[in-house]
């Protein structure tokens, strides 16, 4: 049985972890799969949005423990290295991040540790209201490796990215929305269908505007302010191109108001 499942459907990639048994927990052959799976993603021009979700009753439960400490028990610096140019999920939380393309997280059960890093690294995240939520690995003495802490950093900032990582509490989705850590929280049973219903919103969208407005988030993150503003300005004005796409949207704009 694959450990990964992948669908394409009206411009939409959907990627679905397939290891209900383990919780859908990382292992290599499930990291290998949706490495190939986000590459064609990112090279299919049928495709411009990916929703990423798990089967069973997680999302993710993080790296599988069981493969993950033996592995790196005896593994050696020149390991770590090679590990650095590409994390976990495929990765779309290290060495794929670059993906321009939008992902979107469909949040249907827990998201602990690295699924937590995981569900991070994907740019917007709708949540079942019985999704959980947790930094677990300092539980088993290690901590987020795979851009976790970063993007709690980013998107929460250092007081709660300190406070979750510190404790390693678990994180009810409500009290995930109010720390920013996902875009919105809905019904166990609506989560994919608020998440297509996100993605045909940024199907709606010019796709090149889209995917220069992420290219530019991810540009921008850490620069001093005067380089970010300029990095802002010439990405902004230059997704432009030759104009024809602006002007045929604008024109049925303003036909639309008019009609």
């Amino acid at each position: 049985m694959t450990k990964a499942l992948y669908e394409k459907k009206d411009r939409i990639a959907y990627v679905t972890l397939n290891r209900p048994d383990a919780l859908n927990s990382l292992d290599d052959e499930l990291n290998e799969e949706l490495g190939r799976i986000w590459q064609d993603f990112g090279d299919d021009p049928s495709v411009d949005v990916a929703i990423l979700t798990g089967s069973g009753r997680a999302f993710c439960a993080g790296a599988d423990l069981k493969t993950f400490i033996p592995k790196w028990e005896h593994a050696t610096l020149l390991d770590a290295r090679r590990n650095a140019a590409c994390g976990i999920g495929g990765g779309i939380t290290r060495g794929r991040h670059r993906i321009l393309k939008p992902i979107i997280a469909a949040i249907n059960g827990p998201a602990i540790g690295g699924g937590l890093e995981l569900a991070l690294a994907c740019d917007l995240r709708i949540a079942a209201d019985s999704a959980k939520f947790g930094v677990f690995e300092v539980r088993f003495g290690l901590h987020q490796g795979d851009g976790g802490l970063v993007r709690l950093v980013a998107i929460a900032g250092m007081a709660v990215a300190l406070e979750l990582s510190l404790t390693g509490r678990e994180v009810a989705a409500d009290e995930a929305l109010r720390l920013g850590l996902v875009t919105r929280v809905v019904p166990a049973v609506e989560v994919m269908a608020v998440a297509e219903e996100v993605a045909r919103k940024i199907l709606a969208n010019s796709q090149q505007a889209v995917r220069s407005a992420k290219e530019t988030v991810l540009d921008i993150i850490g620069r001093p302010l005067d380089d970010a503003l300029r990095l802002e300005t010439l990405n902004g004005y230059s997704c432009l191109g030759d104009f024809s796409e602006a002007r045929e949207r604008l024109a049925g704009f303003f036909q639309k108001s008019q009609g």
